[in-house]
């Protein structure tokens, strides 16, 4: 008798090489946050090729998508990323979540009615930078969701990574410009208002706890060397490994960024660069059935998992806090390459993504088909508090 995991398993090993197409397709010409306009549309064409039910442009968010499959009661959503980092393109694998995430939903849609489960695919924009899934969240579009799911590629294998919150800010510094050689003593330097302020956070970084990051580059810097820079700004990310945590530290960081303009005589400003990010939540009993298949596809962490290494931050802690969800990193081997660099990017275009994008659907899928066919499961998520509308 063939049962929903032998028709999954098919239904992947038959459409892996149009998902690798796909990835390939992403990966060639990669979109930065909010502009995804290309993969936002393959992915809807896909989906709606598979029979899925497609909304494009969901939440006032133009690259944003859903696509729904099966009668339910059990709602559970695939969520899938496909944004780009600036100047090193797909380096965190965005890509293959987007085609592992399709191929997913191609998989569970024939058994979606078998499985009582109300299959959804949310197309998440901007997770690097943005927060898509955060505004999503606000406005809707995991409303009566019962379990949010999704994969991320990585250089190891971890079920329950350490996901901090974090908060992106920016500091804008003003002041006087003035001829650097001839009338200095007319100038108000707004670089220097960056350097005490980093300077500041240095020192700072001796009393925060280990599991604190705080870290960013200068986004605007000056104009010429013989002009004094009158207007500069300093972008920041701030995380710790919790909500309260990150309340705690960001005055902190805040009054070295103020000691920056104070010590220089310049104006301040300092902003939210994007929404808050909540740390992650994990799902323990989610997680542990994912893990399952995970090993079965040859998975396995090295050693130990813990917060010693944390995975980043994402917008998918949002959805973590109120939906029952699960966020494990999936390996594939860069040559020594980590997620955000050069030769990590290369790598997800290769051989071992394209096995990846398959593995990654396949934990998925049948994670999805074991929590729907357990009853305790089943009724645990069935009984808990889905996303209100």
């Amino acid at each position: 008798m063939t049962t929903p995991r032998d028709t999954i398993r098919a239904v992947v090993e038959s459409r892996h090489a149009q998902a690798i197409a796909l990835s390939h397709r992403i990966h060639a010409s990669p979109e930065l946050g909010f502009a995804e306009e290309m993969a936002s549309g393959l992915i809807a064409s896909e989906l709606a090729a598979c029979g899925l039910d497609v909304t494009l442009g969901v939440c006032d968010l133009p690259t944003a998508l859903s696509a729904t499959a099966g009668p339910g009661p059990l709602t559970i959503a695939i969520c899938a990323e496909y944004d780009a980092l600036p100047d090193i393109g797909h380096a965190c694998g965005h890509n293959i979540i987007a085609a592992s995430a399709w191929l997913a939903a191609a998989a569970l849609a024939p058994v979606a009615d078998d499985l009582g489960i109300a299959l959804r695919v949310l197309g998440t924009p901007a997770e690097e930078a943005g927060g898509g899934k955060v505004l999503m969240l606000e406005r809707g579009a995991f409303g009566g969701v019962h379990a949010a799911l999704m994969t991320h590629p990585a250089a190891r294998d971890c079920f329950e990574p350490f996901y901090p919150a974090s908060s992106p800010l920016i500091a804008t510094y003003r002041g006087q410009a003035a001829h650097a050689a001839a009338w200095p003593e007319r100038g108000v330097n707004a670089a220097d208002a960056i350097t005490v302020a980093q300077v500041g956070i240095g020192l700072l970084r001796q009393h925060i706890l280990g599991t604190d990051r705080i870290h960013g580059f200068v986004s605007r810097g000056g104009s010429a060397a013989n002009i004094v820079p009158d207007h500069t700004e300093l972008t920041l990310t701030v995380r710790s490994a919790t909500i309260d945590g990150l309340q705690s530290l960001l005055p902190r960081v805040e009054a070295c960024l103020r000691a920056g303009a104070m010590a220089t005589g310049c104006s301040a400003e300092i902003r939210p660069a994007a929404p808050v990010y909540a740390h992650v939540r994990h799902d323990a009993e989610l997680a542990a059935a994912f893990a399952a298949n995970a090993r079965m596809l040859g998975h396995v962490p090295p050693g130990q998992e813990g917060p010693e290494r944390a995975a980043g931050s994402t917008d998918m802690g949002n959805v973590s806090q109120v939906i029952p969800a699960i966020h494990p990193l999936m390996k594939i081997d860069a040559a020594g390459a980590v997620n955000h660099q050069p030769g990590f990017a290369a790598a997800c275009a290769g051989p071992d993504a394209d096995r990846l994008v398959a593995n990654a659907a396949l934990a998925l899928a049948w994670t999805i088909a074991d929590i729907a066919t357990d009853q305790g499961h089943r009724a645990r998520l069935l009984a808990g508090q889905a996303a209100q509308r």
